[in-house]
């Protein structure tokens, strides 16, 4: 048997025109797999809409976020009434949708009620999971109008994740159970399974979401959990590029990537894949291939495993990702301020920021976190003003300082093999000014800091490396 994961992003669903991209390509694969499973993301920008309402219910604005739950509802209604679907099913979705919005207003009106200075993750989760499951009913009532027998699955029903609220860790074994009973049963059957993305449930049955790009990660739990022979994740992009191309105008598409280039890429930057999508795949050895939705002929970049050995020293990608730098005249124990730094950052993100770097001399010190990416300049200036006050009431003596910082990885193949990357890579900056320089211990990433003034430049130096090599 051949069994076929295929993930559908925000940027692929959002119009009528995009379902119907998304349709045909299921109608041309439903012939070729004997198994066939689907995952849904949120039409593209609603879970931002999601976490807008539920600060707002946390501020006890209810107009506010019954503002918001019109808006999804007229633009869900909108798409609905957009697409080739006959009375019964435009009814059926037209009241789904009614009453995963009640739903929601419900759980805001609930915070509302007893306002708080910081909202609860594990309330937000019930919130942010709606827009998944909103898609996923639009996706499946579309293919059964097209003979194919398509069902939408909650993620609540199929994948058990621990209690990490706002980024929640897939229990593989505990979601293989749950996959046996309510989705396996299904594909003997001839269904199309349509699983709503991004959303889990803890044991003991309390909604959870999986971070940013969740749906990611909830394909390839499935993709494991039921051994599939191939994941594919569509978009509006040709591939993996070399660089992001709003920064890097001339970023290619990258033809193959091994998994952990793939998950260097996913650390440092690159918004397409969820970090921690990559590991459960590589363990069972399941190809990834990411493709464009509006370009299905294009063979996008397969990401499988390789073997690095044998392979020469290559550069394939250039990242840019946002940190923070703390900066002390001082040289000693960092276990104490990191740990500070490190709670208040969950706090302000709901997420952990890693460490990067961490350098010392005799008499001074500096520390670079890792800031997710969806957290945008203006929210990473307030995030630097609340560690910097966190840092004043703090009792470690010496003075610390925060500075938002701008991190280029480079990502290839055996880069720590020779120092004459490293050279490379130096001599390709010229006379701009580093702040620290860090090889990554998979041998596939050098990450440097800089200033974000000099970031643009350097991006646009260091991908001409990349381009000798594709």
């Amino acid at each position: 048997m051949k069994t076929l994961v295929m993930k559908f992003g925000g940027s692929a669903l959002g119009s009528a025109a995009a379902l119907s991209q998304v349709l045909s390509i299921v109608l041309h694969e439903s012939k070729k797999w004997t198994n066939l499973i689907l995952v849904a993301s949120a039409l593209e920008g609603v879970t931002d809409m999601l976490f807008e309402a539920a600060h707002l219910a946390q501020m006890g604005s209810s107009r506010g976020y019954r503002r918001i739950a019109a808006t999804l509802r007229a633009r869900h209604l909108g798409l609905i009434e957009e697409l080739p679907l006959g009375n019964l099913e435009s009814t059926a979705l037209e009241a789904d949708v009614d009453r995963l919005l009640f739903e929601m207003l419900d759980i805001c009106q609930q915070v509302a009620s007893i306002p708080k200075e910081n909202l609860s993750p594990e309330v937000g989760d019930r919130i942010a999971g709606v827009g998944e499951r909103l898609s996923a009913r639009i996706i499946a009532a579309l293919l059964r109008q097209n003979g194919l027998r398509g069902v939408a699955i909650d993620g609540t029903d199929v994948i058990v994740t621990d209690a990490g609220f706002g980024n929640a860790k897939a229990d593989i074994d505990l979601s293989e159970q749950r996959i046996k009973t309510h989705l396996v049963p299904m594909l003997s059957r001839n269904i199309v399974p349509v699983v709503a993305g991004y959303i889990g449930v803890t044991p003991d049955g309390r909604p959870t979401t999986m971070g940013r790009g969740g749906s990611d990660y909830t394909a390839a739990t499935l993709s494991v959990c039921l051994n599939a022979n191939e994941l594919w994740m569509w978009s509006d992009v040709d591939g993996l590029m070399s660089a992001d191309p709003d920064e890097v105008p001339d970023a290619r598409v990258i033809d193959e990537l091994s998994y952990v280039e793939v998950a260097e890429l996913a650390y440092f930057g690159a918004r397409i894949l969820h970090a921690r999508m990559i590991q459960p795949l590589e363990d069972k050895r399941i190809p990834l291939r990411i493709r464009n939705v509006y370009r299905p002929q294009q063979p996008g970049t397969l990401v499988r495993h390789i073997d690095n050995a044998i392979e020469a020293s290559r550069i394939k990608a250039i990242t840019s990702i946002h940190g923070l730098a703390l900066l002390a005249s001082r040289s000693g124990d960092l276990h104490g301020i990191i740990g500070k730094i490190q709670d208040e950052l969950v706090l302000a993100l709901g997420t952990p920021a890693d460490v990067m770097i961490t350098a010392q001399s005799s008499g001074h010190s500096m520390v670079c976190f890792v800031i997710p990416p969806h957290v945008g300049l203006g929210s990473l200036e307030s995030l630097r003003h609340s560690v910097q006050s966190r840092l004043h009431e703090s009792e470690v003596p010496e003075s610390w300082t925060t500075h938002v910082v701008s991190v280029a990885t480079l990502i290839g193949v055996n880069l720590n093999h020779s120092s004459l990357t490293l050279a490379h890579i130096l001599e390709q900056l010229g006379d701009l000014q580093l702040l620290g320089l860090a090889q990554g211990p998979s041998g596939c990433s050098v990450s440097l800091i800089m200033h974000p003034a000099t970031a643009h430049e350097a991006l646009g130096l260091l991908h001409q490396l990349t381009l000798r090599h594709l």
